[in-house]
């Protein structure tokens, strides 16, 4: 049996080994350090525990601040409408036209689909209609599911490639004249073209407009003629012969184009009538141009104003275009 007091001092002792109390939970930090921070206020600590290491990352909060980089934020610039028969008509108004002249002009780029006119006036077609006779030719063809015969080939070739009148004939009569020929533009969608009486094809009324829709037939993918009829034209208008290249040629780069002209004295007045029609390309672009002229004294004077009207026509696409582009490069505000 133990004594009181040696149970008292006993009791004493074990006071004194019992450890200190503590909470449930016990974290020693040796040291805290920030490592971190973001622009948008994320801090990222690093906590040393004994041997063991915690690390943890604030989640970033949303900024609306400007960039941390300091980089000048662009507003987009939107490219400003352009008025393109009020610009083809400005350049047109600076080409020089013979007193009693008339001429009248379309264009279309092909990449961009933006198109032009200037001037509703009804024109002779003189020779350019032959592109249009051997269009409904192919068409009437399409429809009747056959082949061109090798006698309406030749008849073709020297047709377009040498504006061969016989051979234009004897086509303007296989296409059943005038109304052959007006029953074929209107699935083409031309709507102010009409035939030229009796054998007289050289007298088909046109517009500029009209003949570039009949271009995009020629030229476009959205034709109611096929592929290959389509590359046949094509194939025609870029072998014309050498004395024959003049016209919308003058507004293309070196020898891209493919092309059709006509020229017709009037017997009534002495005066001319000379067209040019085809696709050319300026710059990697490709462009229907269609030119249509009356009322010069000569052909070498039809010819010299269609070739100037050309240049113009296709210069107030090219020209307006690096204007655009060279206002869109340019930012309208930058903030810090």
């Amino acid at each position: 049996m133990e004594s009181p007091r040696a149970t008292s001092g006993s009791r004493r002792a074990r006071r004194r080994a019992r450890p200190p109390r503590r909470g449930l939970l016990y974290v020693s930090l040796a040291t805290v350090a920030v490592v971190g921070a973001t622009a948008a206020g994320t801090v990222y600590v690093k906590a040393h525990a004994g041997d063991n290491t915690v690390s943890s990352a604030a989640s970033p909060a949303p900024s609306s601040s400007a960039p941390a980089s300091g980089e000048a934020s662009v507003e987009p610039v939107a490219r400003p409408a352009v008025d393109r028969d009020a610009v083809l008509s400005s350049a047109l108004g600076k080409v020089t036209v013979p007193s009693g002249a008339e001429v009248s002009a379309a264009v279309l780029d092909l990449d961009s689909g933006d198109s032009a006119v200037h001037g509703d006036s009804a024109f002779d077609t003189a020779s350019i209609v032959k592109v249009d006779i051997l269009a409904t030719l192919l068409l009437q063809a399409q429809d009747a599911g056959r082949h061109l015969t090798a006698t309406e080939k030749a008849y073709a070739t020297k047709m377009i490639e040498n504006s061969d009148n016989t051979s234009a004939s004897r086509l303007w009569e296989v296409i059943g004249k005038a109304a052959g020929l007006d029953a074929a533009n209107k699935r083409f969608g031309l709507t102010s073209t009409e035939g030229g009486d009796g054998a007289l094809w050289g007298l088909t009324q046109t517009t500029a407009a009209d003949q570039l829709t009949l271009l995009q037939q020629v030229f476009g993918d959205d034709s109611k003629l096929s592929e290959a009829s389509r590359a046949y034209i094509q194939g025609l208008m870029k072998t014309v012969e050498p004395d024959q290249r003049w016209g919308v040629s003058a507004a293309a780069d070196g020898s891209r184009y493919a092309l059709k002209n006509g020229w017709l004295a009037r017997s009534t007045t002495g005066l001319w009538d000379v067209n040019s029609i085809g696709r050319v390309t300026v710059g990697g672009t490709e462009y229907l141009v269609a030119v249509l002229s009356k009322g010069t004294v000569s052909q070498a004077g039809g010819v010299s104003l269609v070739e100037a009207a050309a240049k113009a026509a296709v210069g107030s696409f090219t020209e307006s275009t690096q204007s655009s582009e060279s206002s869109e490069s340019a930012p309208a505000s930058a903030s810090q």
